[in-house]
């Protein structure tokens, strides 16, 4: 039976794939990558790094599956953009039945590589369980786990995601577009199409946010967010603009008030970090 291996690559990093996910990609006999266009190249020039860094059995082959169009729509309420998605799993599914069916034989085993973890980045996960259910072509299946970008995040900024006895919180960015929710006073916020907490007019947040993290391309910014959040707006629409795409993730946390009350007490102030290794200081 043909086998599909699910593999955490992690941002993008080849040093971030894990000694078991180099084990499983050494059995792949087909790699098969979702094509989003010349705007998107570096997202498979960074497939392509692990691939030659880490797989050294010399007969696999590469296949590009066309990505299918997806409503993104700013404008999408919870039901349009739930249907959206939909949508755009389907048209996933079909073309990756297609490529299975058609590109890998009976025995063979085949790979997806996707960024970070899987249990975070569910799409292809979904998209999985979709393509076994269109009924056209049989496989088994096995998730291999990968860093995440919310860990690089983390380390990067030397900072745990939580205060003591805090939970960790992940959510899109849509679900806090009103603001940081009453009694969450951390949150890591993903799949944000721009810099949602730019918007925001509650003081006392601080913001750790990075873009292409452990990559050659990695840049931070953290600090207060009132006084940071043009300067993060900013390098990301010029990052935007530099590469054709971006990939970002940011914590937002409410700054801690003193035992005995009284007023929060403010981060230190915000600074960048540029890829090219210059410092940018603000505030």
């Amino acid at each position: 039976m043909r086998e599909l291996l699910v593999v955490g690559m992690g941002p993008g990093h080849p040093d971030q794939i894990t000694v078991q996910a180099v084990q499983a990609l050494n059995r792949a006999d087909v790699f098969f990558r979702m094509d989003k266009g010349d705007a998107k190249s570096g997202l498979n020039a960074a497939r392509d790094e692990i691939l030659r860094r880490h797989v050294t059995r010399p007969t696999y082959r590469v296949v590009d599956i066309p990505e299918p169009p997806r409503d993104r729509s700013p404008s999408l309420n919870d039901g349009g953009y739930l249907g959206a998605v939909r949508d755009w799993h389907e048209a996933r599914s079909e073309l990756i039945a297609r490529a299975i069916e058609t590109e890998l034989g009976q025995d063979g085993v085949g790979a997806f590589l996707v960024w970070g973890d899987p249990s975070v980045y569910d799409s292809m996960l979904r998209v999985v369980d979709r393509v076994l259910a269109l009924g056209t072509v049989c496989f088994d299946y096995a998730v291999i786990p990968g860093v995440t970008s919310v860990q690089a995040l983390a380390a990067a900024h030397r900072i745990p995601l939580n205060r003591t006895g805090e939970p960790i919180h992940i959510t899109p960015a849509r679900k806090i577009a009103g603001g940081l929710p009453a009694g969450l006073d951390s949150a890591v916020v993903m799949l944000d199409r721009g810099f949602t907490a730019a918007g925001f007019d509650e003081p006392g947040l601080s913001v750790y946010w990075g873009a292409y993290l452990s990559t050659p391309d990695e840049i931070l910014i953290s600090g207060p967010l009132a006084d940071v959040a043009a300067q993060i707006t900013q390098t990301r629409a010029r990052l935007r603009e530099r590469h054709g795409w971006i990939m970002d993730t940011y914590l937002l946390r409410r700054d801690a008030k003193p035992a005995t009350g009284g007023h929060a007490k403010p981060a230190t102030g915000g600074h960048a970090k540029p890829a090219t290794g210059d410092r940018e200081t603000t505030g």
